[in-house]
């Protein structure tokens, strides 16, 4: 067998270029290090980001990183040379010099473990050991050779994977009053002996209980806004009532958050209600959109031929990581984040159902499939877990679906206002036009996929039902009104086919008209304009697409009542799975009908009077240029008015809570961001300031010398002031164009001095995996957009300098202006940045131990918007060598004086630390 010590292995950073070979370590040049990786296969640590550091993005060789997910399929790694080590249980580099040798090291003890007696993910590992060799993984050699033999043949995935089984329908919920000693007492047994006392806790938790006391008022829930500060513990404060109202009432709380972070938070906080995994597993449930799981069907595909080449290797990796998951997700549940990215284009997308294929009980692995089990799970489950958007869709559809929401926590509350703005909203467009012609229709010509259009999914029924089969030939004819495969080219070249297409031929037309008059065609950027004073064009392409979208709609409708009938008058034919099928149907119909129904009302207000209750307006989406959607668009003007209708009055109980709620403004700005107002009977509040003494543990700084727009200036800000904190900077931009012009002046710079630098779109990997990164590494820095300006939770020395570009203004957009003239101009755009403010300040402090700065580049900060900040908070404005001198000296302090001096770890090796990745990471 091939000894790992003696392959070659090659470290790449902004720092420099090392390859070991045998015992000999030596420094290369970018070209140099190309042709030796192109003569033979060498040990790599992430080859898409070792590639990118060489300039040669096609890089491949042996990535530890996916011999790794061969191992420990569902096991958490930070993917850098010091998370390696940690879990190997090696020490860490001392310098980038020494991450070759540490990688010959890491493949030596990876592949030793495939020969002990003691890997506890070998089941399976034989036969997708024999798989990968046959599709040349560059692993294979070393692997397959270490690996014995299983005595009695393996079984394949889907035939040990469990399957779901149908259950009794939950009762409603006892009714019940907690008490608040035994909410307390709760609390006492979440935080654990010992624990220290918080009152605004025991407070937090006591106000939140009155959201599970029995309603009293028709449309109208117990609804409690509560804005508790960072370091409250505003997660157990609410699990404790809820999780005690569950176990009593036999009843589900829905805890819904905005970000992912929050939701892998929660679920490891499950552990403290339910120590034992496996009882966790059943009484909490994360649910997610079904586009975030595997799908089975899409694998097995993709096992059985339908991938070639890289991507079928990403497939077996998969397939290996499914017979290990938890709950099969793939976003941001176990499958570890890096894993997709090592495969580029090759991505995982096709393995899960982001195009609308699913066939439902038509599938051979309906019963194991695990969109399907979370979603039963969750009807008896103790504790849901789910996002906003995925809570008002079940909200809206569950007279259908059964799992109407009664009890909700809306953690991240703050943004309820924006995810109710997405969930209510329509927009008539090219490709989602296209995509119920999929739906209806099937592939047509020469397409290839699963998807199966009406007449094929409900065959049996058009041949039972004479009606029903002349209903769904009447939708598959009206369907052809709809746009079709290249659309885009031939509305670009004037040449539209069909009522849909000439209507998006019109509005392109409109648009760039409007956009000339004001020169913002040739930007580059997405275009957009009001929908007010069409012209006759565009109202005549309107009225003709209303007609062919209300010719579609009425044979949808028929449709419907033909499979309802069959329903109540089951014939013979309609068993188990055939009924499940149906069913699915109808909810599916009743979907698409309410889409038509919205275009159509949209069309209408073309040429007719507007809407005050909406805003419409119309775009081409552009990236650099190109443009790959056109479509026009409503909104409400407030959406929390549908959000008041669909979620909050039919609720129980509901919970907002944030630690800003207020968003930079008073109750009466979170009563209106909630719906609240729209209830009969409003809100209670309930508010408890942060317990961080902010005033002596923090320090906004507003730098007034760098002039807006001058990106070599920004780009030298942001370098001194991340050299000044020794790394552990967060950098925040309102513009990708800036934070790549920014990365890579300064990147390159930083790594000479041993502070690693990442940015999100530009380093390949998902921004999870970058903020583990950024969480693991002390010295590292991240820069990103406004993903990490909330969600992200750094505690510690990791992250002691947060760095803006500038005020986060709201772009001028139709919809924007719209708001803004009607929330008051001035004061609702001051709102806003006051709220962005403080939710990017949070990323600073998050426990009583923190310390750090808070840097705006930018000399046009307002007065007015200060009180953004934690009462007390130093603000100074001043230079940027005056702020550099403060960063510096504080972390000159924190490194002598807490801390212990600093050991030079160099590039991206990182310091050394106590613990496990996985405690670091919780």
């Amino acid at each position: 067998m091939i000894d790992p010590a003696t392959l070659p292995a090659l470290h790449a950073s902004h720092g420099g270029i090392w390859l070991r070979e045998g015992d000999r370590t030596q420094a290369l040049a970018k070209g140099q290090a190309i042709a030796r990786t192109a003569e033979t296969p060498v040990l790599l640590l992430n080859a898409p980001l070792t590639g990118q550091r060489l300039g040669y993005p096609e890089l491949n060789g042996l990535d530890l990183l996916e011999l790794w997910a061969f191992l420990h399929p569902a096991r958490f790694l930070v993917p850098t040379p010091k998370g390696l080590a940690a879990a190997l249980g090696l020490p860490a580099p001392a310098s980038e010099s020494d991450i070759p040798a540490l990688l010959q090291q890491g493949a030596a003890l990876l592949l030793g473990r495939l020969e002990a007696a003691d890997w506890t993910e070998r089941e399976g590992g034989w036969t997708a050991a024999q798989a990968l060799h046959r599709l040349r993984w560059p692993w294979s050699p070393l692997v397959a050779p270490r690996i014995a033999r299983p005595k009695e043949a393996e079984r394949w995935l889907f035939s040990k994977l469990p399957e779901w089984e149908e259950a009794q329908p939950r009762p409603a919920p006892r009714t019940v009053s907690l008490n608040e000693e035994q909410i307390l007492a709760r609390l006492d047994a979440l935080t654990g002996a010992g624990a220290e006392p918080r009152p605004g806790q025991r407070a937090y938790a006591a106000a939140a209980s009155t959201v599970f006391l029995p309603r009293k008022h028709r449309d109208q829930p117990n609804m409690l806004l509560a804005e508790a500060g960072t370091g409250i513990g505003k997660t157990l404060g609410y699990l404790a009532p809820a999780s005690l109202w569950a176990m009593q009432a036999q009843g589900t709380v829905w805890v819904s958050t905005y970000t992912k972070a929050l939701q892998r938070q929660l679920d490891r906080e499950s552990l403290r209600l339910f120590p034992d995994p496996a009882v966790a597993a059943k009484r909490v449930v994360v649910r997610k959109g079904r586009e975030n799981y595997l799908c089975l069907l899409n694998l097995e595909d993709a096992l059985q031929g339908g991938f070639a080449g890289r991507a079928a290797i990403l497939a077996q990796l998969v397939a290996r990581w499914a017979a290990f998951s938890k709950d099969g997700d793939m976003v941001g549940g176990d499958l570890p984040g890096w894993l997709p990215t090592l495969f580029r284009r090759n991505g995982s997308t096709a393995l899960t159902d982001r195009r609308g294929e699913c066939i439902y009980a038509g599938c051979p692995h309906y019963r194991k499939c695990f969109i399907e089990r979370s979603a039963r799970a969750s009807a008896d489950a103790d504790i849901v877990i789910a996002n906003h958007a995925l809570v008002m869709i079940n909200a809206a559809r569950g007279r259908e679906t059964g799992q109407r929401p009664q009890r909700i926590v809306f953690d991240e509350g703050h943004h309820l206002f924006d995810a109710a703005d997405s969930t209510f909203s329509v927009a008539l467009s090219g490709q989602e036009a296209i995509e119920l012609r999929r739906w209806i229709m099937g592939p047509e010509g020469g397409s290839r996929g699963r998807r199966r259009g009406l007449a094929a999914r409900l065959s049996d029924l058009a041949s039972y039902d004479e009606e029903g089969g002349q209903a769904i030939r009447a939708a598959v004819d009206a369907a052809q009104a709809l746009p079709a495969d290249d659309w885009l080219k031939r509305v670009v070249a004037a040449e539209p086919f069909g009522p849909l297409e000439t209507l998006l031929a019109a509005v392109r037309g409109t648009v760039y008209t409007r956009a000339e008059a004001a020169g913002e065609a040739d930007a580059g950027y997405g275009l957009e304009t009001e929908l007010a004073e069409p012209d006759g064009a565009l109202v005549d392409a309107a009225q003709e697409a209303a007609l062919a979208l209300d010719a579609l709609i009425k044979p949808l409708v028929r449709l419907s009542r033909r499979l309802e009938a069959v329903i109540e008058d089951a014939p013979d034919w309609l068993d188990g799975a055939a009924r499940a099928r149906v069913e699915g149907a109808i909810a599916s119909l009743g979907w698409r009908r309410d889409l038509i129904a919205a275009w159509l009302a949209l069309l209408a207000r073309i040429g007719g009077p507007a809407d005050p209750d909406y805003v419409d307006w119309m775009t081409v989406d552009r990236v650099e240029g190109r443009e790959f959607d056109i479509g026009i668009h409503r909104h409400w003007l407030d959406p929390t008015r549908p959000l008041a209708e669909t979620v909050l009055k039919p609720a129980q109980g509901v919970l907002l809570t944030s630690a800003t709620l207020k968003g930079g403004g008073d109750w009466s700005n979170a009563e209106a961001r909630s719906g609240a107002t729209h209830l009969p009977y409003g809100a209670e509040r309930f508010e408890a300031a942060s317990p961080f003494d902010y005033p002596g543990r923090a320090e906004v700084l507003i730098v007034t010398d760098i002039k807006r727009g001058d990106i070599a200036a920004l780009s030298g800000a942001y370098g001194r002031l991340i050299e000044a904190a020794g790394g552990g900077t967060l950098g925040l931009f309102t513009a990708i164009r800036r934070l790549r012009a920014v990365h890579a002046r300064i990147a390159d710079r930083l790594a000479r001095t041993g502070l690693p630098l990442y940015a999100q779109h530009v380093d390949p990997m998902d921004t999870g995996t970058l903020v583990d990164i950024f969480r693991d590494d002390p010295r590292a820095s991240l820069l990103g957009t406004d993903a990490l300006r909330d969600g992200v939770d750094v505690p510690g020395h990791s992250l002691r300098l947060v760095v803006m570009e500038g005020v986060p203004w709201s772009k001028p957009t139709v919809l924007h202006a719209a708001r803004r003239l009607a929330g008051g101009g001035s004061a609702y755009d001051d709102r806003l940045i006051r709220a962005r403010l403080a939710q990017a300040f949070g990323r600073l402090i998050r426990r009583a131990e923190d310390k750090g700065h808070f840097v705006i580049l930018s000399a046009a900060m307002p007065s007015r918007l200060l009180s953004a900040f934690p009462p007390g908070t130093p603000i100074r404005r001043l230079t940027l060598d005056e702020a550099i001198i403060a960063v510096s000296g504080a972390s000159h302090r924190e490194t002598l004086g807490e801390t212990g001096l600093f050991g030079h770890q160099g590039g991206e090796s990182g310091l050394p630390r106590s613990g496990t990745p996985e405690q670091e990471r919780q």
